[in-house]
């Protein structure tokens, strides 16, 4: 079954994904030596590697959609982690960062348009975004503990090694996937790039990134909780993601997609609102199920959105998304550094907040317009 291949090879790159970025600053501190700027730099190169090379698969997938641009970065990700424990060289490790680990970052909207393209337009492929969505959760809900018990046992080389094996089950896994049909009309020019809207994914997901990383440090600092307890807080939330994104695909027709969107948007201002005011571990998890709900439906109902608003260029519209979300990322971490160490982690908290309340205002513009420019909106089966 077309589907069943499909979640499985999401579930594995999400696996081997989560699995060495949750280790890969210490690994480049601990076993490379790398200083705190050059991991920096590194992993912006990573990011920016990753957006260029995803752009570019995704023009292609539109002219002639098929399973190889997918395979291959996944594969050029196997054989790049399986490399990397011999690498010590920096402008090397800056290389492979721009080429094959980068490469590993335009695998994830490859599959999602390769999903739309084979299941086609209709409920299935409809349904296709939000339930690889949950897979994808699902991944990086078990990738980190699988990728902590390696790691106990085979020390950097071992993860690395065992990650590069995961990423070619993922790879041998999308050759099961059917071959997708050329999508009519797809050489043609799909419109515009939607700036606003381009704007309000790229400022949720800084918002979400920068959260991240000032949550630890206010976790265990500012509050005194155990490092375990920050474990807890993002287990909540990748179970919630997994929950609400399968729910997701049953949601009635009569629900506005648009809707849905803003309220993603709106439920990160209230985790962040929430988390500010914090003094007790409870306050924190019940945030958290604000976090898991605004992650599950921008990140799954968001890509669907593209893919219908800039039909039939779905390998361009989840693309756009993808690095849309890594745009956030590459701004993310200095900013919520600089936020942090000027203004505290509360008035950090704030202005995430902020900036997910500005992403959805933005959301809500860029909707409208779009709407407006055409005659009726289009209802669709589920979000």
């Amino acid at each position: 079954m077309p589907f069943l291949a499909l979640s499985a090879a999401v579930l594995l790159l999400g696996i081997a994904d989560s699995m060495v970025n949750s280790y890969i600053v210490l690994f480049g501190a601990d076993v490379v030596g790398l200083t705190p700027l050059q991991i920096g730099v590194w992993a912006s190169v990573v990011a920016i590697g990753g957006i260029a090379i995803g752009w570019w698969l995704g023009r292609l997938f539109d002219r002639r959609p098929a399973r190889t641009y997918a395979t291959a970065v996944i594969l050029s990700g196997s054989a790049g982690y399986l490399l990397l424990p011999k690498v010590s060289s920096f402008p090397v490790l800056l290389l492979m960062a721009a080429t094959v680990l980068g490469a590993v970052g335009a695998a994830f909207p490859q599959l999602f348009a390769l999903a739309r393209s084979v299941l086609g337009e209709g409920a299935a492929g409809q349904r296709s975004a939000p339930l690889l969505r949950s897979a994808w959760s699902l991944a990086w809900a078990v990738g980190p503990l699988l990728g902590a018990l390696v790691l106990s046992r085979g020390g950097y080389s071992g993860l690395m090694w065992t990650a590069a094996a995961v990423f070619l089950a993922s790879a041998l896994t999308v050759l099961v996937v059917p071959r997708p049909r050329p999508v009519a009309g797809a050489s043609t020019s799909p419109g515009s790039i939607p700036v606003l809207l381009t704007a309000s994914v790229t400022l949720f997901f800084a918002a979400m990134f920068a959260g991240g990383v000032a949550l630890p440090l206010f976790v265990t600092r500012a509050l005194h909780q155990q490092p375990a307890s920050v474990g807890v807080l993002f287990s909540v939330c990748a179970a919630v993601e997994v929950v609400v994104t399968l729910g997701l695909a049953v949601v009635p027709a009569r629900v506005s997609q648009r809707a849905l969107i803003l309220g993603g948007f709106c439920s990160f201002v209230c985790l962040y609102a929430l988390t500010a005011v914090s003094s007790t571990m409870l306050m924190l998890v019940i945030g958290q199920v604000f976090r898991g709900v605004g992650i599950a439906i921008v990140g799954a109902a968001g890509i669907r959105y593209f893919q219908d608003l800039l039909a039939p260029a779905t390998g361009r519209a989840t693309t756009l998304f993808a690095n849309a979300s890594t745009a956030g990322l590459l701004v993310s971490g200095i900013l919520a550094g600089v936020a942090v160490e000027h203004f505290g982690y509360r008035a950090t908290f704030c202005l995430c907040g902020a900036a997910a309340g500005l992403g959805g205002v933005a959301f809500a513009l860029g909707s409208r317009r779009r709407a407006a420019s055409r005659p009726a909106e289009k209802v669709y089966s589920s979000v």
